[in-house]
């Protein structure tokens, strides 16, 4: 397989798809949105931590977990410009990776019913998981031991040993660009040349504070436009950064 052309690292939740799956389970059929948001608040001041906090929210839905996929399946919808941008990707070798704070069997389920059985075949997703217990019960499995749960930003530095690629931005032959919505997506935007923060989402509140450079996106329309005017030289990485006082 011949040289990527760029990569594309993508959250999940919240991102591809316009409603976080974990939120409304917990909204819908666990504690609801009032103590989700007020876990969330601790999270933010640093009262608790991700993956303390993340797993309590979970806990309070007790709907056995084929039932909570089902759930999801009926109400989740995709952001309707991903799959255009995902066809347009594996057309032109860019690989799309999934970066989740989320459970795999869940991305997986929605992938295939929302895009297509290819696309989960091609787009590589890493995430938590799942445990199912014997009494039907089911608890998150955390990909490592980090206080988030799942550090996405060392997932995106062992994607790039895989793929041969420099941990240096300025060493590296190809784009890498990130696309998010939520805090835990911060650390992860650090590690690519290009972020693609949600509108009116908390990420973008927290580039502010962090100085972190993005660009504002609506839907995967904008970012599939942006990704093909760098890769064809019609603009540069730095012509999308929104905040460049920074």
């Amino acid at each position: 397989m011949s040289s990527p052309k760029a990569v594309v690292f993508t959250d999940w939740d919240g991102t591809v798809t316009l409603l976080d799956s974990n939120d409304y389970l917990t909204d819908n059929l666990g504690m609801g949105k009032e103590s989700r948001v007020a876990i969330g608040n601790q999270i933010l001041n640093g009262e608790v931590d991700f993956r303390t906090g993340f797993a309590e929210e979970l806990q309070s839905v007790k709907l056995p977990f084929d039932q909570c996929i089902d759930f999801l399946l009926k109400n989740i919808e995709l952001d309707p410009g991903f799959k255009d941008t995902y066809e347009w990707c594996y057309a032109n070798n860019v690989p799309i990776y999934v970066i989740s704070s989320g459970m795999k069997p869940i991305i997986e389920t929605l992938l295939v019913k929302l895009v297509g059985q290819d696309a989960m075949d091609n787009i590589t997703i890493i995430s938590n998981d799942v445990k199912i217990n014997d009494d039907g019960s089911w608890d998150i499995v955390y990909r490592d031991d980090t206080s988030f749960g799942h550090d996405k930003a060392l997932s995106i530095l062992e994607v790039l040993d895989k793929l041969n690629l420099d941990k240096d931005a300025a060493k590296r032959s190809i784009p890498l660009f990130y696309c998010g919505d939520g805090v835990s997506d911060l650390s992860a935007a650090r590690e690519t040349d290009l972020l693609f923060a949600r509108k009116g989402r908390e990420l973008i509140t927290y580039c502010e504070k962090e100085k972190v450079p993005y660009t504002e996106f609506e839907s995967f329309d904008e970012i599939l436009k942006s990704i093909q005017a760098i890769l064809s030289g019609e603009k540069k990485l730095a012509d999308f950064i929104q905040n460049k006082s920074n």
